[in-house]
C-alpha cells in the first residue's frame, strides 16, 4: 500500500482560514452607494462635508451647531424643493419625528413635579374608557408608557398602517391596536412603541383639561422664547417647510405622515436647555432623569433627523436631512458597531471635523 502524500502546512492552513476571509469580506463590502461616503477622506470643512453628502445621494441637509461659549452655526446643502429648484435654508421648519418624545417625556416630568401626573399611576386609572381593550392596561403605568416597556403594540407595525399617506387621526392611529394581544408583560423589557405617547399625549390632554400641545408651546415660549415649532403641519405655515423625499425620487412627502415641526435652531435651543436643566424646575428635572433619555433620532418618510448633545464638547448637534430611503437611513446594515447609513456617515464625519477643528 502506498503511502498518502501529506499534503503541505501552508495548503492546509489556507483550506482553513479562505472560508473565513470569505465570510469576513462578504460581510464588510458595502453596497456601491456607501463606497464614497466610507472611503471619501475627510474634507478641510464642514460646508464641503455637507456639498458631499449632496453628491452622495442626499437631497437636503441642514445642521445647527452650538457649541456653548461660541455663535450658533448654521449650515445647509441641496434643496429645499427640488421642484423649485430653491436652496436648502438653514432656517427652515422641518419635520422632527420621534424627537417630539422629547418633548412630551418632559411635559410629564414637569407634570410630575408639579403634582399633577402620577407616573405610578395607570393607564386603566386615566383612561378608562379604553381600558377594557388594551390588556394589562390595570398594571401598565404611565412610567412604562414613558419608558417604552408597557408591552402595548406598535401601531405602525399593524395591518392596515401606511406612513406613506396623508396623515392618520390618532383615533384612527389607536384603533389599529385596540383588542390585539399585549407584546410581553408590563415592564418585563425594553420594546420602542409609538402608541406608548400617542396615549401619554390623550393623559396629558385629560389632566390639562385641553390640548398638551398648548401646554408645551408655552413651556417653549416662556422659558425659552421658541416660537417656530409645531405639533402638526396644519399650524405651520407649509411654504416654510422643507421638503422631504424618498431616494431617487423626486415626489414630494411634506404631505405625507404627521409629524411635529421645528427649526434645527429651536430644536438646538431646547436640547441644551433640557440637558443643562434649565427647560424644566429642579424637582422635574430630577424626575426627568429618572424616565427618559436626552437626544433622540426622528423618522417619517422623506425627513431624517437627529438631536445630540455633546458632554465631551459642550456641543449641541442637530442634523436634519431630507432624504429615506435606500442607503440614506433605515435599511442600511450595521458594520463594525456602526451604522453604514448615509445619514450617519455624514454625521460621523462631521463629529470628526468639530473635533479636529478645536
Amino acid at each position: 500500500m502506498k503511502n498518502k502524500r501529506k499534503t503541505p502546512r501552508v495548503v492546509r492552513i489556507l483550506r482553513i482560514i479562505m472560508p473565513i476571509i470569505g465570510l469576513s469580506i462578504g460581510a464588510v463590502i458595502a453596497p456601491l452607494d456607501l463606497l464614497p461616503p466610507l472611503l471619501a477622506p475627510l474634507p478641510a470643512n464642514i460646508d464641503e462635508q455637507l456639498e458631499e453628502a449632496v453628491g452622495w445621494g442626499l437631497d437636503g441637509i441642514i445642521l445647527y451647531i452650538d457649541r456653548g461659549d461660541r455663535d450658533p452655526e448654521f449650515y445647509a446643502a441641496g434643496y429645499k424643493n427640488k421642484r423649485t429648484g430653491e436652496a436648502a435654508d438653514p432656517h427652515a421648519l422641518f419635520k422632527i419625528g420621534s424627537i417630539h418624545k422629547l418633548y412630551l417625556a418632559a411635559a410629564a416630568a414637569q407634570l410630575a413635579a408639579d403634582g399633577r401626573l402620577d407616573l405610578d399611576g395607570t393607564l386603566g386609572e386615566y383612561l378608562p374608557e379604553i381600558s377594557g381593550r388594551i390588556e394589562n392596561a390595570d398594571r401598565i403605568t404611565v412610567r412604562m408608557m414613558v419608558q417604552h416597556r408597557s408591552g402595548i403594540p406598535e401601531f405602525i407595525y399593524q395591518p392596515g398602517s401606511n406612513w406613506f399617506t396623508a396623515p392618520t387621526t390618532e383615533d384612527e392611529n389607536l384603533a389599529l391596536v385596540l383588542d390585539t394581544p399585549a407584546d410581553f408583560e408590563p415592564g418585563a423589557r425594553y420594546a420602542y412603541s409609538n402608541t406608548n405617547y400617542l396615549l401619554l399625549g390623550r393623559i396629558l390632554d385629560q389632566l390639562l383639561g385641553y390640548r398638551h400641545h398648548q401646554y408645551v408651546y408655552d413651556m417653549l415660549s416662556q422659558r425659552l422664547g421658541l416660537e417656530s415649532t409645531y405639533f402638526t403641519l396644519e399650524e405651520a405655515d407649509p411654504d416654510l417647510v422643507a421638503s422631504g423625499y424618498w431616494y431617487k425620487d423626486d415626489t414630494d412627502l411634506k404631505s405625507r405622515g404627521g409629524s411635529m415641526i421645528a427649526s434645527a435652531r429651536d430644536v438646538g435651543i431646547f436640547l441644551r436647555a433640557l440637558n443643562d436643566g434649565t427647560f424644566l424646575s429642579p424637582p422635574a428635572q430630577e424626575i426627568y432623569r429618572t424616565i427618559y433619555e436626552f437626544e433622540h433620532d426622528g423618522w417619517v418618510p422623506g425627513y431624517h433627523s437627529k438631536a445630540r448633545y455633546l458632554e465631551e464638547m459642550d456641543a449641541v448637534v442637530v442634523q436634519f436631512v431630507s432624504t429615506t430611503g435606500g442607503e440614506t437611513w433605515g435599511t442600511a446594515e450595521v458594520i463594525g458597531g456602526k451604522s453604514t447609513a448615509i445619514s450617519n456617515i455624514v454625521y460621523r464625519r462631521i463629529l470628526r471635523l468639530m473635533k479636529k477643528g478645536e
